[in-house]
């Protein structure tokens, strides 16, 4: 067995055992340094390259993102985006539908994690929707699908570890996500209205008076500030993507504890703790995965994939259409930050032979996943809303089934035309 090959088969057979993504890539390149006579490497490699993880600037953004988020969730603001969004669309057929997907795409705004949009938005809308009429599954499928919007709409932390991976701008990539963002939000939202218009499923019936929706906005004004903020800040050079979220995190803070009062000392304490866990795990990831790299690199991987995909065509649109139905297979059985970090160094020498803008690629790369993060057997945002509905995976499966073809369709788009995701970077990067 070729040392290739035998790369792949501990590598996936690790993490079909369920051995977490770091301690299967680790151990995968453990055994190759060690069995692998082409690859004169010491393995005092191992801990320096973990070591050079602290060298990589950008990644300061991902646990402070992350921090801001849980801050935002634990001090009252997404409660606030979803009165917000109830005034604006409640009373549309489906209306709780709709204004779901609404809070999350202003959650994802300001958190860019799948799992924590659909956690946030699902806690608080899943019930509701139940007590107005909407069925568990259907619930469920909203939640699980506008979730995902989390890792497409910037500020994304995948985005930021793609960036990394691929030493490319992430600020390029948070604007490239904003036009394929809304696409996807809108696509679902008219999936929503239609299974609701079909299944009779009313909005709200309560009727606002002029003065409810004055203190609404009022009360609401600051969150819905948060994402202008932050991204706008970004955009408009005020500062880095990096400054951007210690910014998230001072702005979260502020609102949390002297405008909503909702921000109590145990509260920010599960903060640091979730933070604290979450970015620990990421970090070591995308340690482990330079080495990965170096591995691939002198093993001439990434040049035989390229070889390969190119005889069958060399046509952009037609290459990622093939890298498009890799990276689904690939997703049911990773979840998204492992497919980043092992897949990126991989393709990025076909990229550059077929003229594919590797910014292009990382927006159809996240979209990809968010198909992943609805379809089983790992689809993570289908068992939280398990957890919050108490039904089977397969009925959530099933559930979810129009929204994925919604989002497959968006995918296709920016595939077929790249100036979707490339418009804004080109327009106000690269003028």
């Amino acid at each position: 067995m070729g040392i290739e090959v035998l790369l792949w088969v501990i590598l996936f057979g690790l993490l079909f055992l369920g051995v977490p993504i770091f301690v299967s890539i680790g151990m995968t390149v453990f055994i190759v340094i060690i069995m692998a006579d082409t690859i004169v490497l010491p393995l005092t490699m191992i801990p320096l390259d973990l070591y050079r993880v602290s060298e990589l600037f950008p990644l300061l953004a991902v646990p402070a993102f992350i921090l801001a988020g849980a801050i935002m969730e634990r001090g009252g603001m997404a409660q606030q985006i979803i009165n917000i969004a109830l005034v604006i669309v409640g009373r549309v057929t489906g209306g709780l539908g709709l204004a779901t997907i609404a809070g999350c795409v202003f959650f994802s705004a300001m958190i860019g994690s799948a799992p924590a949009t659909a956690a946030a938005m699902g806690a608080l809308m899943i019930p509701a929707m139940v007590r107005h009429g909407y069925a568990k599954d259907y619930a469920a499928s909203v939640t699980a699908t506008g979730g995902t919007l989390g890792i497409l709409l910037p500020p994304s932390n995948p985005m930021i570890i793609y960036a990394v991976v691929a030493n490319v701008s992430i600020t390029g990539m948070f604007m490239a996500g904003v036009i394929p963002g809304l696409m996807v939000a809108t696509a679902l939202a008219l999936t929503a209205y239609l299974a609701a218009r079909r299944r009779g499923y009313k909005g709200i019936d309560k009727k606002y008076t002029r003065q409810e929706v004055v203190t609404i906005f009022r009360t609401g004004i600051w969150s819905l500030f948060c994402p202008i903020f932050v991204l706008g800040g970004i955009y408009g050079g005020f500062f880095t993507p990096i400054e951007a979220s210690v910014m998230a995190v001072v702005y979260a803070l502020f609102v949390g504890i002297v405008i909503n009062r909702e921000l109590t000392m145990p509260r920010l304490w599960d903060c640091f703790r979730l933070t604290n866990a979450a970015a620990g795990i990421i970090l070591v990831i995308v340690g482990i995965s330079l080495l990965f790299g170096r591995i691939i690199t002198i093993l001439q991987i990434p040049q035989t994939v390229a070889a390969a995909v190119t005889q069958i065509s060399t046509e952009p649109f037609t290459v990622l259409v093939l890298l498009g139905i890799f990276l689904f297979f690939i997703g049911l059985f990773m979840e998204t930050l492992a497919t980043i970090v092992i897949i990126t160094p991989i393709v990025l020498p076909l990229l550059a032979e077929v003229g594919i803008n590797p910014i292009h690629f990382g927006i159809v790369l996240i979209m990809v996943n968010e198909i992943a993060l609805t379809t089983p057997p790992v689809g993570i945002n289908l068992f939280v809303v398990m957890g919050l509905t108490g039904l089977t995976l397969e009925r959530i499966a099933i559930a979810v089934i129009p929204y994925v073809i919604s989002i497959a369709i968006c995918a296709v788009l920016v595939m077929r035309f790249e100036e979707i995701a490339l418009f804004l970077p080109r327009m106000l990067l690269w003028n």
